[in-house]
């Protein structure tokens, strides 16, 4: 049994032994093939990585080469720029050269002309002043006093033909001109504006330029035929820089031809059909604003029930002046004012200011018929359906009738105090008469005038000048100059007239 053992004991150890050697020779054989494996791996990796090593080489290389190339041609043609500009330099440095030799040669030049002139100029001035004093001494008179009389001479000359090229101007403008300023002075105007101070009768129109008077006349004066015809107002297109002025009595007409000539002159289409659109168009404008305006007037005095044509008149009211207050504004103010009075009163306060309204309502048409504007206001009312009272108020705001109501006295009394108060109206008499004696004297003011009168209420002047001392010519300059002195020194509404009168009599005796 012992032996059994120890033999299965040492099978045991050899198979172990034998194990042990056939698993290291195996483990040497896989070693061995693996280190074969690895090492052609590490043969064909070198082999690629020459390969590889061989191809970037030859690849830069040619891109070196490429580069070199390049380098070597924009060198060349850098040389070639660079010697273009060298030639270039060379040509400008031997253009300037030139330059320099001939700028020299010409300074030269010029210092021997300066000198010469010098020289020459001395030799001037030595002559001058010893002909100065040859003539001096001739005539006995220094060079100042001399140049004086030479001016003094000049200046007469220039005046005096001034003077006749004004006047032959001033009468082509009359051979020329179709129609010339005039004085409208008749009853109707009169009417219409005793009331009133110049200004109230003409309106003026400001132009861009000189040149648009010619359109506004138009071919053979049809255009302003047209517009005067059309408006029933007077165009006065006279030397005013500028300026075109429009006169006439009827103030809502003259205002129709001041707002389409606006118009017309802003449209730059001047012809007698343009004219003839623009100006029904701006009738009947200025119609919805006259509606509006005795609108915005009842509305303001509480004053309602009116008849539509009440309220166009009190509208055309809007137009009118009276010393330089507007009728329409007095006439809001009257009836405010006798409201205020007939509430203190404890009386009728709508029909104070009912009255108070259409207290001057004859004032919008009263140049369209006979009558005075009291008269015709009553009758007016009387026409629309106002009450006795009313028509009473109106025809005795002026004293004309008995006052049949106290309210007609409150009337009375607030147009008085509307028209007396401090700045309603335009120019009290001191201040008129003022006006008057600082235009005479700066008529007298001029040398060879002998007497001056200022007439027609300020709007004109006439003076009456020294006929031994003052020509027909000169007079004509006087005219002018005294013109611009009133200009220049008053302040005063519209225009003034100057009128310089020479008169020449030869007298003698037969004995």
């Amino acid at each position: 049994m012992l032996g059994y053992v120890l033999a299965t004991i040492a099978a045991l150890a050899v198979g172990i032994i034998a194990g042990y050697y056939i698993r290291k020779l195996i483990a040497e054989a896989r070693i061995t093939s693996a280190e074969e494996a690895a090492k052609k791996i590490l043969e064909e990796a070198e082999q690629e990585a020459n390969a590889l090593k061989r191809e970037k080489y030859l690849e830069a290389k040619e891109e070196a080469h490429r580069l070199r190339n390049e380098m070597e041609r924009e060198s060349r043609e850098r040389r070639v720029e660079l010697q273009r500009f060298e030639r270039r330099l060379m040509q400008k440095e031997e253009s300037l050269d030139r330059k320099t030799g001939f700028i020299e040669r010409k300074e030269e030049e010029l210092r021997r002309k300066e000198e010469d002139n010098r020289q020459k100029q001395e030799k001037l001035d030595r002559l001058c002043r010893q002909q100065q004093a040859e003539l001096e001494k001739i005539s006995n008179m220094t060079m100042d006093e001399a140049k004086e009389l030479l001016l003094q001479r000049a200046r007469e000359e220039i005046t005096h033909e001034m003077a006749i090229m004004v006047k032959e101007v001033e009468n082509q403008a009359k051979s020329e001109a179709e129609k010339r300023a005039r004085e409208v002075v008749t009853m109707a105007i009169q009417r219409c504006a005793a009331d009133h101070v110049s200004e109230s009768t003409v309106s003026v129109v400001n132009l861009p330029n000189d040149e648009m008077k010619g359109r506004i006349i138009g071919r053979e004066g049809r255009n302003i035929r047209t517009l005067e015809t059309l408006t029933g107002v007077d165009l006065i297109i006279d030397d005013t820089p500028e300026a075109v002025i429009l006169s006439g009595f009827d103030p809502i007409r003259r205002e129709i031809a001041r707002l389409a000539l606006e118009k017309l002159i802003s449209d730059g289409r001047i012809h007698p059909a343009r004219i003839e659109e623009i100006v029904e168009k701006t009738r009947k404008e200025v119609e919805n604003q006259i509606r509006e305006e005795g609108e915005q007037a009842t509305f303001e005095t509480g004053v309602h029930g009116l008849h539509p044509e009440l309220i166009m008149l009190l509208g055309k009211l809007r137009y009118r002046t009276s010393y330089g207050q507007n009728v329409l504004q007095h006439s809001i103010e009257v009836a405010h004012l006798a409201g205020t009075m007939a509430a203190e009163l404890g009386l009728d306060i709508n029909f104070a200011k009912r009255a108070g309204l259409l207290h001057d309502i004859g004032k919008a048409v009263d140049h369209e018929t006979e009558g005075s504007h009291v008269t015709t206001g009553a009758e007016l009312a009387k026409k629309y359906r106002e009450s006795p009272e009313i028509v009473n108020a109106i025809s005795a705001h002026h004293g004309d009738t008995e006052f049949q109501t106290l309210e007609a006295v409150l009337i009375q009394a607030a147009d008085a105090v509307s028209a007396a108060r401090p700045g309603a109206r335009r120019e009290t008499l001191e201040t008129y008469i003022k006006r008057l004696l600082k235009l005479e004297e700066i008529a007298n003011s001029f040398e060879g005038v002998d007497k001056a009168y200022a007439i027609h209420a300020g709007r004109e002047i006439r003076i009456i000048v020294k006929p031994d001392r003052i020509d027909d010519y000169t007079s004509i300059q006087m005219a002018r100059d005294i013109v611009k002195k009133i200009e220049s020194e008053l302040e005063y509404p519209g225009q003034i007239k100057v009128t310089v009168i020479r008169e020449t009599r030869a007298v003698d005796y037969a004995k």
